[in-house]
């Protein structure tokens, strides 16, 4: 993967349209100026991962629910492979199941996100994980 230092990149897996819209929104709303990729399943997601034509994501948001590989598949690939395993990796997900947050972290995820109900929630959302993950933590350099 190439890096890219201009701007902040973050890939969003989510299948579902309007919460790709939603989340998209509530970044672009927090002014927060990240360049958001999106996979549309997991099967994408890890192609983008491992095209090295794609810039090196700071952050993965990742939903559990997704067609042809799901979200737990991606975590344990993302996990198992030398170059992506220090990319961090959060678990955005509607589920609320005890067993998926604890499959989450036994996967090693860094943070498991439950999806907000409306869109100011999915804008404290977007400023939490910016001020969190962008603006505070120091991220290991892209491979």
């Amino acid at each position: 993967m190439t890096e890219n230092t201009d701007s902040d990149q973050i890939l969003l897996v989510e299948d579902n349209p309007g919460d790709v819209r939603l989340i998209r929104e509530a970044f672009r709303d927090a002014e927060f100026h990240a360049v958001i990729h999106t996979a549309i399943d997991g099967v994408e997601a890890i192609e983008f991962l491992t095209d090295e034509e794609s810039p090196c994501p700071d952050l993965v948001l990742l939903d559990l629910n997704l067609p042809r590989k799901d979200g737990f598949d991606v975590l344990e690939e993302i996990r198992n492979d030398p170059e992506l395993q220090r990319v961090p990796v959060l678990v955005l997900t509607s589920s609320t199941a005890r067993e998926d947050v604890v499959s989450s972290y036994e996967e090693q995820a860094n943070a498991y996100l439950t999806k907000p109900n409306n869109p100011e929630e999915f804008m404290e959302l977007a400023q939490a994980v910016e001020e969190f993950w962008i603006d505070h933590v120091r991220l290991p350099p892209c491979p």
